[in-house]
């Protein structure tokens, strides 16, 4: 019989899905007393290749509040109906299946088919486009690495994709793009607000046709495929400006206005972004488009300021917000989440770049990715290798498509509720994983019947970057369980992995609105009750506490999550807290659990690369440790490898091997590098060395100042540090777990 284990990983794979539990409980107080919900990772676009789309449209239940798609179910093939498996509805199947039998299937009815994707025929194909907005306030350097990156990325588009193109500086620049020979813009003040209607009419996008323009002839249809408005002068076909945008990016000048000592340059980063989105509203409601926001400073004027002018006033920290000292915070946030809810109610999403040494508003512009699917990408300059090398990623292809989706919706139907449960995505990609949480509505008294299945069905509603409509519908299931009789096997079903990211991000949600130890006590809270609930021990005996194996290695998981910069914000600026927060509540599984725990690799003469514990007592002087963060790359030399790298041994002919030695770690982490978006930060350090901090903050400290004299000094190094080990963090947990006054 296969493990639980061969069953999860069978149900990511095929579905993309992966429950807290996989036996469910019967009634809500039960539930409730699981301590971690019933809940689920969904990644609505996992990248499957035994299936391509089928070229017709899903069947659905008749009911009217239901609206379920026909998935493998009970079908009575003689009289040709099929009954629903969330109401119950018996269907009639339409003339098109009058074919099927028992053994003539179509695939939806196939039980390895419990996700399958259609093409959508009907209606015109809609554009995709995608809108530039570039902060012209940068130095000459970093202006000019970021106009080669935006031309290269002309020629990564999709050739009928529409573009455009707004500037913004002390004043704000919509370029219209369909004039030859001669650049022309209009331009806005970047103090002064306006609302959709105004932008529109001062763009000239609500002129009504004229009974001339009525009566031209469509556009040519094997250009875009899709006519387009007269007005759009704005956002033209790549294919059509790419010589002229090229040219007009090749130059964007910096911006003009003098900027005095001691000032920062005038950002009107606010207004730039209320003008994108206004144009989108105005020009291509409900379609799938992308702003892409580059910015190398925070907004320093006009709406959605977050700092003034003044470089003596330092941009707000963690202590200015916790004092309520930052002027600008409340104000901003409102302005830009009332942005982000017009983007995401047309199905536009926003992506930030932001490339400075300093802070430039993240926490307060985060919402305008994170409520419209966005991606952000951080980093230190426009001319570094991490910017310019994740951007050319979000246009990357497989097999020949891009990997991105937009003007998304996802909708959950669930057995025993008439209603159905829909949000919007507006912009998807293989590795978007969103995390759902259920509630068990049955009374104590009322259980569900054993025996029965529950089942879910997940339909994800997208424009393909080929600008097809597609739907993916994805149906899974699982066995209701009495939580009294059938614990046991309730425990079995447990997937420590999914709950870890499950609760984590329960963690980060709270992260965002309670104080720090607020949301730390919680979490420990779920952990101690969670122990209390499944762990096997005597009362008040320590020594006797024992976990089993579906559960072992989630105290591990909640002891470096409390460690991690999701939660602790000490030594990261604002902006790099809504940084790391926004990549752990959209990436898949795997991606989350190295950024809670990140992956650990030793290199040595001993034997070939392994896997090693993220603890001090693995940094040794004669090994090479490869540590993925998911956010950084850490290669670190032991204090014996970087005397013998600076003596120079790995040139001279005899030490080959040493050589080699040295460069494992380095081809380990290019290969993870080539991979993953956004690209990681590589820091090469050593023992001793300033950037060795990276590494040293994130080892569980068993060794440290204050216990050097009990361990052997060849046995890992000391940390500097006050925080517990796993080993206090799992006494002081056993203990709590089988105290009998808890």
């Amino acid at each position: 019989m296969a493990t639980y284990q061969d069953f999860i990983q069978q149900n990511e794979e095929r579905d993309g899905v992966r429950f807290s539990w996989n036996l469910w409980p019967s009634s809500r107080l039960e539930a409730t007393r699981l301590v971690v919900p019933v809940s689920c990772l969904f990644t609505p676009l996992k990248e499957r290749s035994e299936l391509p789309p089928v070229q017709y449209e899903p069947v659905l239940c008749s009911r009217a509040n239901c609206r379920a798609v026909l998935n493998p179910i009970q079908v009575d093939f003689k009289a040709k109906i099929w009954a629903c498996n969330f109401c119950f509805q018996r269907n009639p199947f339409p003339p098109t299946y009058h074919g099927i039998s028992e053994v003539n299937q179509p695939a939806e009815l196939m039980p390895q088919f419990s996700t399958i994707e259609y093409i959508v025929q009907r209606g015109p194909p809609s554009p995709l486009v995608f809108l530039y907005v570039v902060d012209t306030c940068l130095e000459e350097e970093d202006l000019q690495a970021l106009r080669e990156s935006l031309q290269m990325s002309l020629i990564l588009l999709p050739p009928n994709a529409l573009v455009g193109l707004i500037t913004f500086g002390r004043m704000v620049q919509v370029h219209e793009l369909s004039c030859e020979g001669i650049a022309k813009s209009y331009v806005f003040r970047g103090t002064k607000e306006l609302n959709p209607k105004q932008i529109q009419e001062m763009l000239g996008l609500t002129k009504p046709a004229t009974p001339g323009q009525q009566g031209r002839p469509p556009a040519p249809q094997e250009e875009t495929s899709f006519s387009l408005p007269s007005t759009l002068r704005f956002l033209q076909p790549v294919h059509k400006v790419d010589t002229n945008l090229t040219d007009l990016l090749g130059e964007l000048q910096r911006d003009p206005w003098p900027v005095a000592q001691g000032k920062r340059p005038l950002r009107s980063t606010g207004i730039a972004l209320s003008i994108a989105v206004g144009l989108l509203e105005g020009t291509f409601p409900n379609t799938g488009a992308r702003i892409m926001l580059f910015t190398g400073g925070p907004p320093s004027q006009g709406p959605g300021m977050v700092v003034g002018d003044e470089l003596k006033t330092p941009i707000r920290s963690w202590h200015d917000i916790q004092k309520d000292n930052a002027r600008h915070l409340k104000k901003a946030t409102k302005y830009y989440e009332g942005l982000a809810t017009r983007a995401a109610e047309n199905g536009h999403s926003i992506d930030i770049y932001a490339c400075a040494l300093d802070q430039t508003g993240l926490l307060e512009m985060k919402c305008c990715s994170n409520l419209t699917g966005g991606h952000i990408v951080m980093g230190d300059s426009f001319n570094t290798s991490l910017f310019k090398q994740t951007f050319q990623r979000v246009f990357s292809k497989e097999n020949g498509e891009f990997r991105m989706a937009f003007g998304g919706t996802l909708e959950v139907k669930e057995m025993g509720i008439g209603g159905t449960t829909q949000w919007k995505v507006c912009s998807l990609t293989p590795s978007t994983t969103l995390a759902l949480y259920f509630e068990i509505m049955n009374q104590h008294n009322a259980p569900i019947p054993q025996g029965g299945r529950g089942a879910i069905q997940f339909v994800t509603q997208y424009q393909h970057a080929s600008m097809q409509r597609r739907i993916r519908v994805t149906t899974v299931a699982r066995s209701w369980a009495d939580a009294q009789s059938q614990i046991q096997h309730i425990e079995s079903s447990f997937d420590q992995e999914a709950s870890a990211v499950l609760m984590a991000r329960l963690g980060v949600f709270k992260a965002e609105s309670e104080e720090g130890p607020d949301v730390l006590r919680w979490l420990d809270r779920q952990l101690i009750r969670l122990c209390q609930k499944f762990g096997q021990f005597n009362k008040d005996d320590p020594n006797s506490f024992r976990l089993s194996e579906s559960l072992s290695l989630y105290p591990q998981f909640m002891f470096h999550l409390r460690r991690s910069p999701f939660l602790q914000v000490f030594n990261n600026s604002p902006d790099e807290s809504s940084y790391y927060r926004h990549h752990f509540v959209r990436q898949d599984l795997t991606q989350s659990l190295i950024m809670i725990q990140p992956i650990l690799y030793s290199y040595s003469f001993y034997g070939p690369p392994e896997p090693v514990l993220l603890d001090s007592s693995s940094i040794l002087p004669d090994r090479i440790l490869l540590m993925d963060t998911f956010f950084q790359l850490v290669i670190y030399h032991g204090e014996t490898i970087a005397q013998w790298r600076k003596a120079g041994y790995q040139d001279m002919p005899e030490y080959e091997n040493f050589k080699q030695l040295l460069q494992a770690p380095l081809d380990d982490a290019l290969e993870i590098l080539r991979l993953r978006f956004p690209m990681p930060r590589y820091i090469d350090t050593e023992h001793g060395g300033s950037q060795a901090r990276f590494l040293l903050s994130k080892v569980n400290p068993s060794q440290t100042h204050n216990n050097l004299y009990a361990w052997g000094q060849e046995s890992g190094a000391p940390i500097l540090t006050d925080d517990v080990s796993l080993q206090v963090f799992m006494d002081h947990l056993k203990k709590l777990a089988v105290s009998s006054s808890a």
